[in-house]
């Protein structure tokens, strides 16, 4: 426990101590206290303190901005850790979808070919058009004129349309 004599010999030891403990703190560095020039200081001197203080401050500010340029580094990594993963993720997908097309394209032209033309054109109709040309252009030419002819007219022109882009080389590639 601390106690405080009321002698004037205690107290002034004690207010001995307090200020030397004040003086103390205000000249270590990284004090609570801003080092302020003295009151009496010429332009010159004003001068001097400010180009002495410069240099520090810009210091430490390239210091933060060193840092804040880290961390934002670091986020970039991290950003492009997980996009690269998705990228990964989303090629394995596209490789087997382009395989299942692939097996599905052969067995749905196996189907069409093999179905009466009266029964085909019906189904061609409904589907996207640029499906049943891409159907219609792997069928035999008899068999895909055969059911053109049971078909609707402008079905037929919308198919005919897409088929003829198709084997136009300069088209692009949005046909319609």
């Amino acid at each position: 426990m601390i106690s405080f004599q009321t002698s004037k010999q205690g107290l002034g030891v004690g207010a001995v101590v307090l200020a030397c403990g004040f003086l103390a703190l205000s000249v270590l560095p990284g004090s609570a206290q801003s080092v302020m020039p003295p009151a009496n200081a010429t332009m010159d001197d004003i001068q001097r303190f400010c180009t002495n203080i410069a240099d520090p401050a810009r210091d430490q500010r390239y210091l933060l901005q060193k840092q804040d340029l880290e961390k934002l580094q670091m986020q970039v990594d991290e950003r492009i850790k997980t996009l690269e993963a998705r990228k990964a993720e989303y090629q394995d997908w596209l490789t087997r979808r382009d395989e299942f097309m692939k097996r599905a394209e052969v067995g749905i032209i196996d189907i069409y070919k093999n179905m009466k033309p009266d029964a085909a054109a019906p189904q061609l109709e409904k589907i996207n058009p640029m499906l049943a040309a891409a159907i219609v252009m792997k069928l035999p030419p008899k068999q895909s004129s055969l059911i053109f002819s049971e078909m609707a007219p402008d079905k037929v022109a919308a198919i005919a349309s897409i088929m003829a882009s198709a084997a136009d080389p300069t088209t692009s590639k949005d046909p319609s």
